[in-house]
């Protein structure tokens, strides 16, 4: 265990697929409130993963473990085991920033720094001391997010002028930037429209023979249409104080959660019964 927190790379790790995170008994609270109970799944490389589930589920709660996102919040404590490729990112010795280098994330509404569009791909690297030619990275980076040949004769200037799904797209060629292994999304396409939205939706298969995909979305048809396997939570109220808690009722290939699922909690929610 080291602070530099360098995981095994992907090359050495066994097919069928590589489990990427391992999560047992989670639970995540405010103050003495248990938003979340008990989630336990695996997250597989190269997969698209989707969390759906109501508002107040703890979906994006349970996004926010994975790159410690949550410790950004003072009243908020996690238990349980959450590893990735074999390591406890909660372990004392594990440093936040090197987590969120690794286990980048991209935000329901774009936020484009207010830079020009190169800047706002360079930030990361420069900050993170990457080596190499920043300009071929930059270009590589927006290559990968698909927005290369729209901006390319235009790198100086702000991307704030950018559209909205452009701006989406721009945040994901930073968080690419800085070379993580997995890539979270809390709702990237809420705030876009359905152009826009199946641009991104059309990336993300792209990008999954790159990146491990961890995804929420409320959009069931999204989830349909690009994950391998899908976690769905709901919210219960506690017994002694009416709050309700998030909690995983199942997971499984995508395929059977839509067609077959197990848990007719599962099959009211994507049939539209409730939500």
């Amino acid at each position: 265990m080291t602070s530099t927190f360098e995981p095994p790379s992907a090359e050495s790790e066994t097919p069928n697929p590589p489990t990427v995170f391992t999560v047992r008994d989670l639970n995540v609270y405010y103050g003495d409130f248990r938003a979340v109970v008990d989630v336990g799944l695996e997250v597989y490389e190269r997969e698209i993963t989707a969390f759906i589930g109501p508002s107040g589920c703890g979906k994006s709660t349970v996004l926010r473990c994975f790159n410690r996102m949550n410790d950004l919040i003072d009243i908020a404590r996690v238990e349980g085991t959450l590893l990735f490729r074999d390591i406890d990112l909660y372990h004392p010795d594990v440093d936040p920033v090197a987590v969120r280098r690794r286990i980048g994330m991209v935000f329901q509404k774009p936020n484009p720094f207010p830079k020009s569009i190169y800047e706002n791909v360079a930030f990361g690297p420069k900050i993170a001391g990457i080596g190499g030619d920043l300009d071929e990275l930059v270009e590589t980076s927006l290559q990968g997010a698909g927005l290369w040949d729209e901006v390319k004769d235009r790198l100086d200037s702000s991307a704030l002028g950018l559209s909205g799904g452009q701006q989406q797209r721009l945040c994901i060629a930073r968080a690419i930037a800085v070379q993580p292994d997995v890539l979270l999304m809390d709702e990237p396409c809420s705030a876009l429209d359905p152009i826009a939205t199946g641009t991104i939706e059309e990336l993300m298969r792209e990008m999954k023979d790159r990146y491990t995909i961890v995804i929420v979305t409320h959009n069931m048809q999204q989830a349909a249409r690009v994950s391998d396997r899908t976690a769905f939570f709901t919210a219960e109220a506690d017994e002694a104080t009416g709050q309700r808690r998030g909690k995983l009722v199942e997971y499984d290939d995508t395929g059977l959660i839509f067609s077959n699922p197990n848990d007719e909690r599962t099959e009211a929610y994507v049939t539209g019964r409730f939500g």
